[in-house]
């Protein structure tokens, strides 16, 4: 096994020597592991789609133009409605 050298805020390193008990290691090559699988999955997805980047873009506008309309409803019925439309959080 190789040693790479990782670099930490100095808060975020006074931190971690409080908690001297975790592996920070097995921690950090965990997520490096992961973050690397996602990686290899999103490749595999992407080099079976036949989307263009144009379909993609087209995608995209679609979707946030959805979204935006959606929160501009309930932004509006929470004002119409605020009795029964309360936040629960």
């Amino acid at each position: 096994m190789v040693n790479i050298t990782l670099s930490v805020p100095e808060e975020l390193h006074k931190k971690m020597k409080q908690m001297s008990e975790i592996k920070w290691s097995e921690i950090a090559r965990r997520a490096i592991e992961e973050r690397i699988n996602d990686f290899e999955v999103m490749e595999r997805i992407a080099s079976k789609s036949k989307l263009t980047s144009k379909d993609v873009g087209e995608i995209s506008k679609k979707i946030k133009r959805g979204m935006a309309r959606r929160f501009y409803e309930d932004a509006r019925n929470r004002q119409q409605h605020p009795d029964i439309c309360a936040d629960k959080r």
